[in-house]
């Protein structure tokens, strides 16, 4: 048996799986954001430590014989995240998150400080990515970041907590700006150029490798026959990419998460820092990744939800199956944007309202203007050479079919659904739990799930789509001229 526990921002999933790699249970525990100023964004790492508690011993109480013949843990789970311990290992201050813009200004420092930075690390320097946030700490915080000791990611401070063992694996690294991502090592040279060294970096391994071994405590609270090796793990998407099977050249999908994102999987290195695509290393040894992300995907249509009143749901069912766009255009950049504007100060905005528009046409709305986002990240990465012709869809908003028919007429390509997608990243993170404790070669383990249906772009959608496309960028180019 294998355990993936997957730390999203929204919440920690754990997931039982059988060797035969079937899901034998799952739980999940909510998490909320703060927002203590605007453009920030924290967690206390004492929530998902909480939250990873209640998740597994419900598991505990529902599963208790197969948790007890618990062979492997894997973690995967948000990027980017600043978690800063100081020589005691006692968290200094809550964790500033991926989707936090406060350090735009530094992002420009340590480009100006590190002019080498993008051939480094193959990624343009944004306030999302963690070695800003360390800026901005020393800027604005300079007592603890003279505290400061050790930098961890979301799922390495968990590990340390499992395990006592600092350790972090390469997709995870690669969202940091401090990884020579083509090298798949730590640079001295990015660590530097904000006042630190290795010292501060916990160890790297690959994602199926073993990375620690739970404490004895916790494999007794969790009624373990003995303590279970922990996986190196992934980063939330590389995690999701090997629960798929993603893990050959030219494999693709697209993920409505929180964010929402186009990853590509590539066997090399292979930046494009200029359209502010990701070029990432894999969860597995040897291999690299592409990403185009736009940061507020599932999450505008929370957001759209809250405002209403309306579950997300009843907006969608409302809907119904739209065969005309919407009259009323959405920028869901609720949150800045990266991919391909690199702009943590843009924010979303409704255009063509009339006294015709209803909540049903504004949700369409919310959708396509996510729909046109992904359609931005495509675009960025066939500027860099890669060209997807179809893709598998995972996250929470891959349930709604609905959503997955307009994504499909925006990008122009077939979109495959599959069952249990929203097991993403804690499935695989459990399959690379088994490969460390198996050895099994990834090729063997990451099979591709079978597929639900494929939804193809409808003709007559994807026609009227290219002129809104037209709008959209319009439309962004103008209201990011404004706040300019």
């Amino acid at each position: 048996m294998f355990l993936g526990i997957d730390f999203g921002t929204s919440g920690v999933k754990a997931l039982l799986v059988d060797g035969a790699q079937a899901p034998i249970g799952s739980a999940t525990v909510p998490l909320s954001v703060q927002r203590p100023a605007p453009g920030h964004s924290e967690q206390d790492p004492e929530a998902w430590w909480q939250a990873m508690l209640d998740a597994v011993d419900t598991l505990r109480r529902d599963h208790p014989k197969p948790l007890s013949a618990v062979d492997g843990i894997g973690l995967s789970g948000q990027m980017h995240g600043a978690v800063l311990l100081d020589r005691a290992g006692t968290v200094l201050r809550p964790a500033i998150l991926w989707n936090d813009v406060r350090s735009a200004a530094e992002c420009r420092t340590l480009e100006a400080t590190c002019p080498d930075l993008r051939r480094i690390t193959g990624n343009i320097a944004m306030p999302g990515f963690t070695a800003p946030k360390l800026l901005w700490v020393k800027q604005h915080e300079p007592a603890i970041f003279a505290r400061v000791a050790m930098v961890l990611l979301p799922k390495a401070y968990i590990r340390y907590r499992l395990t006592g063992a600092l350790i972090e694996e390469m997709s995870d690294a690669s969202g940091t700006l401090w990884l020579d991502v083509g090298a798949r090592d730590w640079s001295d040279a990015a660590l530097a150029a904000t006042h630190l060294s290795r010292a501060a970096m916990p160890a790297l391994v690959e994602g199926n490798a073993q990375a620690g071994t739970l404490v004895p405590a916790l494999a007794a609270r969790w009624g373990m026959t003995r303590p279970p090796v922990l996986a190196g793990g992934a980063g939330d998407n590389a995690a999701g990419a090997v629960g798929l099977g993603a893990i050959r050249p030219g494999d693709a999908f697209v993920s409505l998460g929180t964010s929402g994102v186009v990853f590509v999987t590539t066997d090399r290195f292979r930046p494009w820092p200029q359209a502010a695509v990701h070029a990432f290393c894999h969860a597995v040894p040897h291999t690299w990744h592409q990403m185009g992300v736009t940061l507020s995907a599932a999450s505008s249509l929370s957001w759209w939800s809250g405002v209403t009143g309306r579950s997300e749901a009843d907006l969608l069912a409302e809907l119904g199956t739209p065969a005309t766009p919407s009259g009323a255009l959405f920028l869901p950049y609720l949150s800045g944007e990266r991919t391909p504007h690199n702009d943590a100060t843009v924010r979303g905005a409704f255009a063509g309202l009339a006294h015709e528009t209803d909540r049903p046409r504004l949700t369409q709305a919310v959708l396509e203007g996510v729909a046109f986002s992904l359609r931005d990240c495509l675009d960025a990465l066939a500027d860099s050479g890669t060209s997807i012709t179809e893709a598998t869809v995972i996250g929470g908003g891959s349930r709604s079919r609905v959503w997955v028919t307009l994504i499909a007429a925006a990008l122009g390509i077939p979109l495959h659904r599959i069952s249990g997608g929203e097991h993403g990243g804690a499935f695989g993170a459990a399959r690379l739990a088994r490969m460390a404790v198996t050895g099994e070669a990834p090729d063997s383990v990451c099979r591709p799930p079978a597929r639900e249906e494929t939804i193809g772009p409808d003709p007559a959608l994807a026609e009227a789509y290219a002129g809104r496309l037209a709008q959209y960028r319009a439309l962004t180019g103008a209201i990011r001229g404004s706040m300019r």
